[in-house]
């Protein structure tokens, strides 16, 4: 893993973070990625607006898209590669993250 980035995002996802920055308060920097307990695998990926950067927090620039990177979840990410896919029934973004274990059926919770 030595040379594996610490997260890595699509041009699919790209464009549609900076749609969605685009349409957002102006004051809006990028999105934020966490990680949170939830679901009946036991972790959840978050999503939320970003103004600025909160402590110890890294920011990861890449394709004209700024993504915040919640300290907590940093060990959890690691080397993921975040994508966007639009289907008949559902659209967004999709984490491909080598550090899962397993996910629950549904697709809302992951393992590692």
């Amino acid at each position: 893993m030595a040379n594996m980035a610490m997260i890595s995002i699509t041009d699919a996802a790209a464009a549609r973070v900076r749609e969605l920055v685009a349409g957002g308060d102006g004051e809006i920097e990028g999105m934020r990625i966490g990680v949170t307990q939830k679901g009946c695998s036991g972790l959840s990926y978050k999503l939320e607006y970003a103004k600025e950067p909160q402590p110890m927090e890294d920011v990861f620039e890449d394709k004209g898209v700024k993504i915040f990177i919640d300290p907590t979840a940093v060990l959890f990410l690691f080397g993921t590669e975040i994508d966007y896919a639009e289907g008949k029934l559902e659209s967004g973004f999709v984490f491909n993250n080598p550090n899962e274990k397993g996910r629950c059926g549904c697709g809302e919770s992951f393992t590692v």
